[in-house]
């Protein structure tokens, strides 16, 4: 795994904008206006390096279902997440029967050594469009004759395929005030619905109706059947709207037993299950057996909000609670992030319909310890020749007959 220097494309910014990374420029939200998308560099990997990312990420996505599973009856667990009582059946229903769409782990790794997990985006994870079509772009032009580790495109349309009908209707929603990131997330699997044969419709959140019965509609009272929700679950499940959604009969994705999956207490759960596991960092309740050196993670965060590194018994690096503020929290064992050159990258690795799909790379710069909204996302690719589009779906049919 190697940082290599890049020419940017001279228009690349106008290029990926015209793509639908619309947040290419403007997803920072530092001071200093360093864009977010970043092709100035990117990082190569052997062929060797994403097998082994491949078989990890398969093998935390099973034990992070285990340890959902084992949560759904863990009454101390789902009180301390707050999870409503009259949820708690449809949890343990939805971890038997539901099927998911996607999710993204956060791993430590430089290419050697086992890598570590950091945390499972497993609720409305972010970076979708940049993993799977922009840096996808960027290699054909860059890089035509390499690969790349990103199935995300073939595996979105594959797992619509499985679950839905011809012509089914799919709901998409996002809340009416969310980031520019959320909708364009939404118009692109709204994309991939379409090429699987379904029939995408996007609207605001707050404007699913609820019928005397119970049932939910569009906006013209069409019967909404499957919906993807850019919404959190954990704000669902803390409005009157969670329990109809619950209630309602609705295909969700994500289900909701990702509100446990994606909460940072699946970290000390996996723990508790998998201890001394190689890819796993310690992780508990309480920073008690933990020592001087741990991170503060809220359970219901993303993007760094409320992350505090504790160096040597003392506060090293914080960032705002924002969205986290009064959450209880896990306590993980800090791990410094592999510095390559002058930056630190965080490895996101997607699973899709159930299965290791690609990456995508976030980095700081050296000597941030935190990686918040301030991190860029840069390419990557596999020093091996391009496979064909037929070794690709021979992948997924051997992975979905595993």
């Amino acid at each position: 795994m190697i940082r290599l220097p890049q020419t940017p494309r001279p228009n690349a910014y106008q290029l990926v904008e015209e793509e639908g990374l619309a947040y290419a420029r403007e997803r920072n939200d530092g001071p200093d206006e360093l864009p977010y998308w970043f092709e100035g560099a990117a990082y190569r990997f052997t062929e060797a390096q994403v097998d082994e990312l491949e078989r990890v990420t398969d093998e935390l996505h099973a034990m992070a279902m285990h340890a959902t599973r084992v949560m759904c009856h863990d009454t101390a667990t789902l009180r301390r997440l707050r999870i409503p009582e009259y949820a708690w059946p449809h949890l343990r229903r939805s971890v038997e029967e539901n099927w998911t769409l996607y999710g993204r782990f956060d791993l430590l790794w430089d290419g050697s050594g086992s890598p570590k997990m950091l945390e499972y985006n497993a609720d409305t994870p972010a970076a979708l469009v940049e993993t799977a079509v922009t840096q996808w772009s960027w290699l054909e032009t860059v890089q035509p004759d390499r690969d790349q580790w990103n199935m995300l495109h073939e595996r979105l349309v594959r797992t619509w395929q499985k679950h839905l009908g011809d012509n089914e209707f799919v709901h998409l929603v996002a809340g009416v005030a969310e980031p520019l990131e959320d909708w364009n997330t939404i118009a692109y699997l709204a994309d991939t619905v379409r090429e699987a044969g379904g029939r995408p419709i996007t609207l605001p959140i707050d404007q699913i109706g609820v019928t005397g019965d119970g049932r939910f509609v569009g906006l013209e009272n069409d019967p909404i059947r499957t919906c993807f929700a850019m919404y959190p679950w954990e704000w669902m499940l803390a409005e009157d709207f969670g329990r109809r959604a619950v209630e309602s009969g609705v295909v969700w994705l994500e289900p909701v037993h990702k509100v446990l999956t994606g909460s940072k207490a699946v970290l000390a759960t996996m723990w508790e299950l998998y201890p001394d596991h190689p890819n796993l960092l310690p992780a508990y309740w309480s920073p008690d057996r933990l020592g001087p050196d741990y991170v503060v993670k809220p359970v219901h965060g993303w993007e760094g909000a409320g992350v505090k590194v504790v160096r040597d018994g003392r506060t090293a690096a914080s960032v705002a609670d924002r969205h986290t503020a009064g959450q209880e929290a896990i306590y993980q064992t800090y791990q410094e992030i592999p510095r390559i050159g002058d930056c630190l990258p965080v490895l996101g690795t997607w699973v899709v319909g159930g299965h290791a799909a690609g990456l995508g790379i976030r980095e700081t710069d050296a000597g941030r310890l935190i990686t918040d909204t301030q991190a860029r996302f840069v390419p990557h690719f596999i020093d091996a020749p391009r496979s064909t589009p037929q070794e690709v779906q021979g992948w997924i049919d051997e992975a979905e007959q595993n």
